[in-house]
């Protein structure tokens, strides 16, 4: 059976890597063997200590004859600064750069409330200014409590935006944000028993929900703080509230929630409402199996909901939806590392496709990618960023924090495809020129131009690899770094054949001797380009 039992003893590399591939979007070499010895505690406690940014603030360089700066810092009115969307793709390159610079859960955490509580950032969450405070939103709750975000992100000013909630009064309501509340953010529908009627809530809940949610406007100019997280927040129009008391469905035991007429009743009223919907079983369920197919497989079988996911959903009920105890949980459980059972048909390692955020994370950490400094290196490191963000990421079906719809991105909801949505006809192009972008420092997926980044393999080669002249020995130890399980010799015999051209094994033992005599790269780096290419563009790179 399925096991939510913490692994004893220690963790060897094969466990060190997937524990961080599946907690971190860091994934130096260092990193990994800095868990392999670890107890699984030892290992979580590193992934959850408190770590500042590398990047503190995002800079905008322009407009080249007066920068903008560090505008989020401003007093202007967020809407007087031009060039929103450059802005708010900054705000993105800034979390993404400090991701890929530590070993931490908080970033993965951080992207698992952006899929959880949705916000585009390009369509429709106002500007740059109060997207930059809902990630900072995401991020001060990655270790903290589901329930007081659900409450707090109501007043969220870019989900206001996003969600119309801003639009919703009592005389004219807009359900837009309470649908998608209880659809997707929440408790979810559950099957369907009659119209209207979804098993966990209905349309009358709906409707009950969105007059909870009347007269939360945006405070576009930031004035009003939050006291417990210290960022800005909406405002409540008293004047456009619906005051009555509210009458849920069966679904929720037909419980009646007070109207507010005051400032503090309202937002009781808003506590009493989320705390109705975070008392129901179902709540603490959904939150358990989007943690299960994010972290783990997007699979879940009978055995999985029995023995994982109940009572995993039972203790983040009964701990109030604190969220670090129920991943820490699962990212130590047996089951996480695959340890519960014998069977080779459910395999943990290797069981998803790696998105795409994943998989340029991995290759620019791994490879030490000689990424340009976004503090004395503003330009350099937005037009990389800009390879990446709208280009690679873009052609390979994720643009980052702006899903197609509030649904989210379809590899994390839409079945039975799930994960195997990022590897598809309309997204392997970008995929697999992505190696090729870095390698060449050129932007292969589309226009050819500098990505101002290049890999350095040879300098990889070299730094990483034991016996480098040995050229079974590099692609063994390449493909134990990178690969979620160990390759055969057919595998290995297979990339040989890009390193070694049909030539015996020692011909790249003499290449390699003359390179380090010589200090003349071109016959290294041609071959090992092709073969990291041959590597990454692998099977067995795609999955983690």
């Amino acid at each position: 059976m399925a096991s939510l039992a913490s692994i004893s003893g220690t963790l060897d590399q094969r466990k060190a890597k997937h524990l961080l591939r599946r907690a971190s979007y860091n994934f130096e070499k260092s990193s990994i063997e800095n868990f392999v010895g670890k107890t699984i505690t030892e290992a979580l406690n590193i992934l959850t200590t408190e770590q500042p940014n590398i990047w503190s603030e995002p800079y905008d360089p322009l407009p080249t004859s007066s920068p903008d700066g560090y505008w989020l810092a401003s007093t202007e009115h967020p809407n007087s600064f031009s060039g929103q969307g450059r802005k708010r793709k900054i705000i993105a390159s800034w979390w993404w750069f400090n991701s890929i610079k530590q070993s931490t859960l908080k970033h993965k955490l951080t992207f698992f409330l952006h899929t959880s509580f949705t916000v585009s950032k390009d369509s429709g969450s106002g500007t740059s200014t109060h997207f930059y405070d809902h990630l900072r939103l995401l991020e001060h709750y990655r270790y903290g409590n589901i329930k007081t975000l659900a409450k707090k992100i109501t007043f969220d000013n870019s989900m206001l935006n996003y969600l119309d909630n801003t639009s919703n009064n009592a005389n004219n309501p807009n359900e837009n944000y309470a649908r998608e509340f209880l659809e997707l953010f929440t408790i979810l529908k559950g099957p369907q028993i009659a119209n209207g009627d979804y098993t966990n809530y209905t349309e009358l809940d709906v409707q009950q929900t969105a007059k909870v949610f009347s007269g939360i406007k945006t405070m576009a100019d930031r004035s009003i703080i939050d006291s417990d997280t210290n960022l800005p927040k909406g405002r409540i129009a008293i004047g456009q509230h619906d005051t009555n008391d509210k009458t849920f469905s069966h679904a929720f035991n037909n419980q009646i929630i007070s109207g507010g007429n005051t400032e503090q009743e309202i937002i009781d009223e808003l506590d009493a409402f989320v705390e109705m919907v975070f008392a129901q079983d179902a709540t603490a369920k959904s939150f358990c199996r989007k943690l299960y197919r994010f972290f783990i497989k997007n699979e879940i079988t009978s055995e999985i909901e029995t023995d994982i996911i109940t009572p995993l959903a039972t203790a983040l009920k009964n701990n109030n939806y604190e969220i670090l105890p129920t991943v820490e949980t699962l990212l130590s459980s047996e089951h996480f590392f695959d340890a519960d059972d014998t069977d080779a048909s459910d395999e943990i390692f290797g069981s998803q496709v790696k998105s795409p955020l994943q998989l340029v994370s991995e290759m620019s950490s791994h490879f030490d990618l000689n990424i340009p400094d976004p503090t004395t290196q503003n330009f350099d490191f937005y037009r990389f960023f800009s390879f990446v963000h709208d280009y690679f990421l873009l052609s390979s079906g994720m643009y980052l924090f702006s899903p197609d719809s509030v649904a989210g991105y379809p590899a994390h909801y839409q079945e039975p495809d799930y994960d195997r949505h990022w590897f598809s006809s309309n997204t392997v192009l970008g995929r697999y020129k992505l190696i090729e972008s870095l390698i060449s420092g050129r932007n292969k997926i589309g226009n050819n131009n500098l990505i101002r980044a290049q890999l350095d393999i040879v300098l990889y080669i070299s730094d990483h690899m034991a016996n480098p002249s040995n050229a079974i020995d590099v692609i063994t130890e390449i493909s134990e770094l990178l690969y979620p399980e160990s390759i055969d010799q057919e595998r290995k015999d297979y990339f040989a054949e890009n390193l070694l051209e049909g030539f015996p094994a020692y011909y790249w033992t003499g290449a390699w001797i003359d390179y380090t005599n010589t200090m003349d790269d071109t016959v290294v780096r041609s071959r090992l380009d092709a073969l990291i290419t041959a590597m990454m563009n692998a099977a067995e790179f795609q999955l983690t």
